[in-house]
């Protein structure tokens, strides 16, 4: 055997020792992951148990003994995500997989706890878990837990899929009409600019869709566009949304024509707000897009050119700052409205990002109590914010500089002060 063979071999087998202890380490962190992630969902299941106990005692008697209880649990999410920075939503997510684990999956708890299964393993089997009927889920977890100890997440949503529509007494059909219900658009910002947009709906509809752009795009690259398939997808769906039909369209004529038939019938109603030294084209500073964040002046000059609806909003250059508009009467004028909704851009509660065009103007010191009508007492609110400023233990401090202190029932305080100019 010459040097260099017991060279590679010694080098083998110290790659296989390091690796070894690599993947030993690799497989305890994740376990101890699991661990940690069991502990938070009894945490979070424990929460929820205690708001629906003092929901009576926490939540004023005006409302419904329902809506107390739904306020309670409202509460308690945004006390605790206001204590980690996550969004409130997620939390309550959380908490209603966290319930589901805890009192509906006890096996599968104890399986997280033990490190035999993952986070995202639990997950999977909770979600098939909560459409299966009670007679039938002993028999889905009995089967499904085995699974999920010894195979991959993706594999585990498969087989979980079949099991659950095996055991489900219920047709699909029924249960495709009420999941219906649930569909929507959800948009969520990107970087540079850029954006997407999610569209939960049904698959026959979702895959027409996808078939559509793609004949389109086809048709674009057999006519020699150069643009790749990708962006030719992507600006067909866009053309669709944007020039294709309408609501009254559809009533009318049942036939959905191809977006070059048809005549822009989709205007854009946006809000930009530009320095005043880019409006005069001295200045490449960015403008600022109502609902989104920074964009080139290039596409702002193009939006205000094609929207109708188009406010234009000039800012001091050096601090983007606007001017009180304040008025001694408790109805918010117009134009004292469109300063602070400019000013908050977004709900000021922690962690929420609510549009201001979608929120009340709220007075943070009552006007019965002497709070004037002008933009260092009032701030944007959404409603669920509004209302849960109000209940007991709850308390809202509008500090100079457009700074507000929230304290929450457990005593903690969080302050949301106003984001700087974006340009």
């Amino acid at each position: 055997m010459t040097e260099t063979t017991l060279s590679a071999i010694r080098a083998s087998d110290e790659y296989a020792a390091r690796l070894a202890e690599f993947s030993d380490e690799w497989a305890d962190l994740h376990r101890q992951q699991a661990v940690l992630d069991a502990r938070k969902a009894r945490l979070l299941a424990r929460s929820a148990a205690y708001a629906d106990a003092f929901a009576d005692a926490t939540v004023p008697a005006i409302f419904p003994p329902a809506e107390r209880q739904a306020l309670s649990r409202r509460s308690t999410c945004a006390a605790l995500a206001m204590a980690t920075r996550i969004p409130e939503r997620t939390i309550q997510r959380a908490t209603n997989d966290a319930e589901r684990l805890v009192n509906d999956a006890p096996a599968v708890l104890a399986s997280l706890e033990a490190g035999r299964i993952s986070a995202r393993h639990a997950q999977v089997i909770t979600d098939q878990l909560c459409d299966v009927p009670a007679a039938g889920r002993a028999v889905f977890l009995e089967q499904v837990l085995p699974v999920a100890e010894g195979a991959t997440v993706s594999y585990l949503r498969q087989r979980a899929r079949v099991l659950r529509e095996r055991l489900h007494p219920e047709s699909i059909t029924a249960r495709a009409v009420r999941s219906e219900a649930d569909r929507r658009v959800e948009f969520e910002p990107a970087a540079d600019g850029m954006a997407w947009v999610h569209l939960f709906t049904t698959a026959p509809i979702a895959q027409g869709i996808i078939e559509r752009v793609e004949a389109a795009a086809a048709e674009a690259r057999q006519a020699g566009d150069a643009r790749t398939c990708g962006q030719l997808q992507a600006d067909a769906l866009a053309a669709l949304a944007l020039t294709g039909v309408t609501p009254e369209d559809v009533a009318s004529n049942p036939v959905l024509p191809h977006p070059i038939e048809v005549q822009e019938h989709i205007k854009p109603t946006v809000q930009i707000t530009v320095p005043a030294l880019t409006m005069a084209g001295v200045s490449e500073a960015p403008a600022t897009l109502d609902g989104y964040g920074p964009i080139d002046p290039e596409t702002a000059a193009r939006i205000a050119v094609n929207a109708p609806s188009f406010t234009r909003i000039l800012v001091q250059p050096e601090t983007g700052a606007v001017l009180s508009v304040g008025r001694s009467q408790y109805r918010v004028p117009a134009d004292l409205q469109r300063a602070v909704r400019l000013r908050d851009s977004t709900c000021r509660a922690p962690g929420c990002g609510r549009r201001a065009r979608a929120c009340d103007l709220d007075h943070s010191v009552a006007w019965e109590d002497g709070g004037a009508t002008d933009v260092g007492n009032l701030a944007c609110l959404c409603r669920h914010h509004h209302r849960m400023k109000h209940l007991p233990g709850w308390n809202l401090d509008h500090k100079p500089g457009g700074v507000l202190e929230w304290t929450t029932p457990d005593g903690k305080h969080h302050q949301t002060e106003l984001d700087p100019a974006p340009f």
